[in-house]
């Protein structure tokens, strides 16, 4: 087996040279077949591979055949593992990142990357492949001409509740990640606050042999999954909002903002906060620093 090689069927397959950039390589949800032609060249090819965990991008590598030594590149080394990285572009080599599922830089730390290497000056190449947020929407049968992706929803049920209020006139389906020990309690919540009649689909194990994609009322959706114990990875979609979008009063990204807080830093906050309300993050990071100017 070559050195830059993958193979497909039992037929091994030389992969062509890459140029010295950032390469942003999509791998699959579940299902290892969903992986891109032009992706296995990518692996196969790159000078340096750099995934969240060494473990899970080895099955995929091992499924293709391809001979690679992957590095870690997550959170909790970032800043260490970040700048080795742009070192190896610098010297010339061309550099790919993986993330455990579905794209890179979509809510993982593969977006510092990105930035750093896109600032440095260096070409930054998506190689595009299966994505969650879209299986999930193609399989709803919600709106898809109008959507907005809005990560994970909150940890903590005050502040969930008040994020999917801040959300709930927005006329565009609304697609969230959840991990599946909440997913009954989100579920609840969507009902409250955004009402009982609202469209939900829960997608679950996409690509997987136990995927389950089921759409109906929010409240039947709420009662469907009490008390179920759930496993797997899971995609919430949400109706468009039937009226108009509500301005956020000055109260309501007090609120917001209050509770965003109490979970995370206040430069996180703001700028989950200037997701939620459409407002920009500076502005919401000056009015936290207020908040505890006038807290002290």
């Amino acid at each position: 087996m070559g050195d830059h090689s993958y193979i497909i069927s039992g037929h091994e397959i030389s992969a062509p040279p890459l140029e010295p950039a950032l390469y942003l390589v999509s791998t699959p949800i579940g299902n290892l077949g969903d992986m891109t032609i032009r992706g296995l060249e990518t692996l196969a090819a790159c000078d340096v591979l750099a995934c969240e965990d060494t473990r899970i991008t080895r099955r995929l590598l091992d499924r293709y055949g391809i001979a690679q030594k992957p590095y870690a590149y997550h959170e909790h080394n970032a800043q260490k593992v970040g700048p080795k990285l742009i070192e190896q572009l610098s010297a010339g080599r061309s550099v790919a990142l993986v993330s455990d599922a579905g794209t890179p830089l979509v809510s993982d730390p593969g977006y510092r990357l990105g930035l750093e290497a896109r600032e440095a000056g260096f070409r930054v190449i998506p190689i595009p492949g299966a994505s969650a947020v879209l299986a999930g929407l193609a399989a709803s049968g919600l709106p898809s001409d109008d959507f907005r992706f809005v990560g994970f929803l909150p940890n903590k049920d005050g502040t969930r509740r008040n994020f999917l209020e801040a959300l709930s006139h927005v006329q565009s389906t609304l697609i969230a990640f959840e991990a599946p020990t909440r997913l009954a309690s989100s579920l609840k919540a969507i009902s409250d606050v955004m009402g009982q009649d609202r469209m939900i689909c829960v997608g679950r194990e996409l690509t997987k042999r136990f995927e389950t994609v089921l759409t109906m009322k929010a409240s039947e959706m709420s009662e469907h999954f009490e008390g179920e114990t759930i496993k797997g990875e899971i995609v919430i979609l949400i109706s468009p909002s039937q009226t108009a979008d509500a301005p956020t009063s000055d109260e309501d990204i007090d609120a917001i903002l209050k509770s965003l807080l109490q979970e995370m830093s206040a430069s996180k906050a703001a700028k989950e906060a200037a997701k939620m309300t459409g407002l920009q993050k500076s502005d919401l990071y000056a009015r936290l620093l207020n908040f505890k100017d006038n807290d002290g």
